[in-house]
């Protein structure tokens, strides 16, 4: 038992690290590479941009004074808490603990930019027709891929 919880832990811990180490890497090379609100159309839907968002997804809060920087980050550490104890009694490489590795990966990776600039950089833009998608990073990506996993993985747990 002690070695499977072992495993989990350092397969997430693992996770979790490489998708920070490819959401700052990325973040970094938009931020050395493009000015604020630059954009550059790479297919005829998507776009490079930087933007800076002070909020949460979407931009929620993000016209507040700037208590939500410390909101959102105690958010992130107490959601990493709370996977890095679920991953305690999770099988390593299993969909549940993949699920918790992006979705802590994420969240971590996103606290790194508010705890450097007070925002997190956003430079993905998928649009079609006019319309485009609020821009969005490597870490948001992972909590949603992760987010969606655990979702699937939570009813097919409930089917059994």
């Amino acid at each position: 038992m002690r070695n499977r919880q072992n495993g989990a832990l350092l397969f997430g811990v693992l996770v979790a690290l490489a998708v920070i180490v490819l959401d700052q890497l990325s973040k970094l090379w938009i931020f050395n590479h493009f000015a604020p609100g630059e954009s550059v159309a790479v297919t005829p839907f998507f776009n490079l941009v930087l933007v800076f968002n002070p909020g949460a997804a979407f931009s929620f809060l993000a016209d507040h004074t700037g208590w939500q920087r410390w909101f959102f980050s105690v958010i992130a550490l107490s959601i990493s808490g709370w996977i890095l104890w679920q991953l305690r009694s999770a099988k390593p490489g299993t969909g549940f603990s993949v699920a918790l590795a992006l979705i802590m990966g994420g969240a971590l990776g996103n606290l790194v930019d508010r705890l450097w600039l007070g925002m997190v950089i956003d430079f993905i833009d998928v649009h079609a027709g006019g319309w485009h998608w609020p821009a969005f990073n490597v870490a948001d990506s992972a909590v949603c891929v992760g987010a969606v996993l655990y979702v699937l993985c939570q009813s097919k747990s409930n089917q059994d």
